[in-house]
């Protein structure tokens, strides 16, 4: 069969061909199977292809027979829903050619800005939000207590001594006083779990723990707690895909417009 199939990718013309499967009156035959190949397929990776492809086949004819056995006439009659689908599909591949020529993508920060400042109450948080530094060392790592010292200070010296010292002994090392986090995403980490922690987020800066194995240092650096508007920063790229969407809407709803009216100047149409 598969002989069959490699001969007629290199033959022009195929004066008759031996069908590679059949489902009662139905044949599958070795030009059926071209689509699925390419040139630089591997001799034995076109093989699999090939037979994949004549299962499935197979497989939907039978299905297909089924069908066409135990459905009415009514329910076979699926001519208006394939017209429908195929309209659909056509004015969706059309539009989208439109997004991909004309739809300005380019969002400046100052609109972003806007959009934030006008619907602060669409973006509330229902997670507290932190900027954090999180730190997890073995126990029997040395000099604990310089550690301990070094994460709570400020200072650019301590916090390169701080770093580090991280680089060669912890087993975990996250510095995110740039982006924020989501808290419990932090507390996950923890060996203890952190009671109250909105309360907790308010009045305490450092928060120290330990296991049979680890010691656990996390510096809290910023926080936004739950029900609190989020951060723009956070929500910045869910805004950006917000403006283009509607940027998208209005294109459609514009391109629908001119079309009709277009048409109605030229007569295309009537409405009886």
């Amino acid at each position: 069969m598969f002989f069959v199939v490699f001969a007629c990718r290199n033959s022009e013309s195929i004066p008759k061909e031996k069908p590679v499967a059949r489902v009662q009156n139905k044949y599958l035959y070795p030009s059926d199977l071209r689509k699925v190949l390419s040139d630089n397929m591997a001799p034995a990776d076109s093989e699999t292809v090939v037979r994949d492809f004549i299962e499935k086949w197979v497989h939907r004819q039978l299905l297909l027979n089924k069908a066409e056995m135990n459905l009415s006439d009514d329910q076979k009659n699926v001519d208006s829903q394939i017209e429908d689908y195929r309209t659909s599909l056509l004015i969706f591949k059309y539009e989208q050619s439109l997004i991909s020529q004309k739809l300005d993508t380019v969002v400046s920060d100052q609109e972003i800005e806007k959009y934030y400042n006008s619907n602060t109450r669409n973006f509330v948080l229902n997670d507290n939000l932190v900027k954090a530094l999180f730190i997890q060392v073995p126990r029997e790592a040395p000099e604990i207590y310089r550690l301990r010292s070094w994460y709570k200070s400020d200072d650019e010296t301590n916090l390169a001594r701080m770093e580090a010292y991280c680089y060669q002994y912890a087993t975990k090392y996250d510095y995110f006083n740039d982006n924020w986090v989501y808290f419990s995403e932090i507390e996950k980490a923890l060996p203890n779990k952190i009671y109250n922690p909105q309360n907790q987020l308010q009045y305490r800066k450092y928060f120290e723990s330990q296991d049979s194995l680890y010691y656990y240092f996390l510096k809290i650096k910023e926080y936004q707690l739950t029900s609190m508007p989020a951060p723009l920063s956070f929500v910045k790229s869910d805004i950006k895909s917000i403006i283009l969407n509607k940027r998208k809407i209005q294109l459609i709803k514009q391109v629908e417009s001119n079309v009709y009216n277009d048409a109605l100047n030229r007569g295309y149409f009537n409405i009886y």
